[in-house]
């Protein structure tokens, strides 16, 4: 009798959390399928239709996914997003490697300070830092183009056709830097003193404990910091977007896959066309994505 009333009580308990953990969990799930599933769905029923100056939305199935496969403008645009990501990430990722492990040591005079000072601009939002770099740009009273001149010398055009995507790495660099340093440096923190302890006894100096335990810690963090860079890469949009109403003649409408999917549904108004060229840059981003997660993981298991 007693065990019987021991297992009405356990299962009452856990009836009574499953119920509290759905009335903790609904809310989320609400709000998750009001803007993100219900938004998601009625884009790909858009992408499905095609608009037609006679007879209006048609149903076209994935006809504007072929077009867009054969579509020029798309493809420039994302192997333009490639090489901003094989050129700018790794750079952007080994600056704030570096900089975590230079704070990580110690041995950085002011280290609270220097941290605030690398982690301040990604506190600017970035239409302000886009803005504040294309003056710094600026071909004729840029702080670039003036400090050139006062030592006698002719001035590169950083926002030509050319030049632009470099412009736009530097940006985006600027910005981002300081969140993946602290990201990083939070990682390091978190390792435990008894390896430094070890390392120290068997005689390790910076370089070796830094070789040998830091770098191997940040392995997953640095996975993590990977993923979401090759999201932010492809999504790239605010930064082209405003450097296109400073240099028009160097950033196209096509610039970027997001960029050109923003002008083909708000300024040629082809809304059914711009949801399917969504649709294929979330499905690259998911591809690329998995791809470099997969390799990390077998790396990591092979070591």
């Amino acid at each position: 009798m007693t065990a019987q009333l021991t297992r009405r009580r356990r299962s009452g308990v856990r009836a009574g959390q499953t119920r509290t953990a759905w009335l903790l969990v609904v809310p989320f799930l609400v709000v998750f399928a009001a803007f993100f599933i219900v938004p998601l769905a009625y884009s790909a029923y858009l992408s499905t239709f095609t608009s037609k100056l006679v007879g209006g939305e048609v149903f076209s199935g994935l006809a504007n996914y072929a077009r867009a496969l054969e579509d020029p403008s798309f493809w420039s645009g994302l192997r333009r997003v490639a090489l901003f990501l094989l050129v700018q990430v790794p750079i952007m990722l080994v600056a704030s490697i570096f900089f975590a492990l230079a704070l990580d040591s110690g041995r950085v005079r002011g280290g609270k300070a220097v941290r605030l000072l690398i982690f301040v601009p990604y506190a600017v939002p970035s239409v302000v830092a886009t803005l504040m770099w294309g003056y710094i740009y600026g071909a004729d009273s840029g702080l670039i183009t003036q400090l050139f001149h006062a030592v006698g010398l002719d001035a590169p055009n950083l926002l030509t056709a050319d030049t632009v995507l470099g412009s736009t790495m530097n940006i985006v660099w600027w910005e981002f830097i300081g969140y993946n340093m602290i990201v990083l440096y939070a990682a390091l923190r978190s390792i435990p003193e008894s390896l430094y302890e070890a390392a120290e006894i068997d005689g390790a100096g910076q370089w070796r404990v830094a070789w040998s335990i830091k770098l191997p810690a940040l392995r997953p963090t640095i996975l993590l910091m990977v993923i979401f860079s090759i999201i932010g890469s492809f999504q790239l949009f605010n930064e082209p977007s405003l450097l296109f109403n400073i240099a028009p003649n160097a950033i196209g409408t096509d610039f970027t896959p997001n960029l050109y999917a923003y002008n083909l549904a708000f300024r040629s108004q082809d809304i059914n066309y711009a949801a399917a060229i969504a649709f294929l840059l979330g499905l690259v981003i998911m591809i690329v994505s998995f791809v470099v997660q997969m390799a990390a993981n077998r790396k990591e298991r092979q070591a």
